[in-house]
């Protein structure tokens, strides 16, 4: 009984009415989840700061600080733990907020349970898929070397040192391969939200990896920009 009481995903529940907290908390429950209920901001910066969670669950509207300064305080502290906001606050411009907040989902009120479910589910798996990912220290491609422990790099001109944010894009590139890497994604990993890079600014850092790397530039084989949908890398 012990042992599967610590396999179990801990959620942290932030929820300022009363009914719909008790009612999320039975029902987790019940799928196997633990969950710590907090029915304002403070409350909930203050459990996080104590206990390891794999996922919070935040209302926005809520007493104290309300779900996007603690969303912004969680990224301070942790910038892999998945967040999902549940508001009421439904228009556009909210979810974008929210996202751009550190939020990896949203979902407005009032919802069902199974889709919420679902929902926690998937960024709870997520996470520990790029979690098991992150173990990569070092990676080679063609006549290309990487040590992301060390930054050291050897390219088409020879041994170099990246900086680190180049580091932590070229790792985010690498890990997701053949895959489109949204800007979102790309913010959450390398800037951690604290700044708003420019377009230009994460163009700039493909152009770098492509004289890094590239044999020919002008005519890159693996590092690609997809102007408005995110960047990729292709072994």
């Amino acid at each position: 009984m012990l042992q599967n009481f610590k396999m179990k995903k801990r959620i942290l529940l932030l929820e300022d009415e009363k009914h719909l907290l008790d009612n999320l908390k039975f029902n987790l429950e019940l799928e196997g989840y633990l969950v710590i209920p907090v029915k304002d901001g403070e409350s909930a910066i203050s459990a996080f700061k104590n206990e390891k969670f794999d996922i919070a669950i935040l209302d926005i509207m809520v007493p104290l600080i309300d779900g996007i300064r603690v969303a912004e305080s969680i990224r301070l502290m942790n910038n892999k733990v998945p967040i999902l906001f549940l508001s009421a606050k439904s228009s556009p411009e909210d979810r974008v907020i929210g996202l751009r907040k550190g939020g990896d989902d949203y979902l407005t009120k009032p919802f069902n349970l199974e889709e919420l479910f679902i929902r926690i589910k998937k960024l709870i798996s997520r996470n520990v898929q790029e979690q098991q990912k992150s173990n990569l220290i070092e990676f080679s491609f063609g006549s290309n070397y990487i040590n992301f422990e060390s930054y050291e790099a050897f390219g088409t001109n020879g041994a170099f040192t990246l900086t680190k944010k180049e580091a932590l894009l070229l790792k985010l590139l690498i890990e997701n391969k053949n895959e489109v890497v949204g800007r979102d994604k790309i913010l959450h990993t390398v800037w951690g939200y604290s700044v708003y890079p420019s377009t230009r600014t994460i163009d700039n850092f493909i152009l770098s990896f492509r004289k890094y790397f590239e044999i020919d530039p002008g005519n890159p084989i693996h590092f690609k920009s997809l102007r408005g949908v995110g960047y990729k890398f292709i072994e």
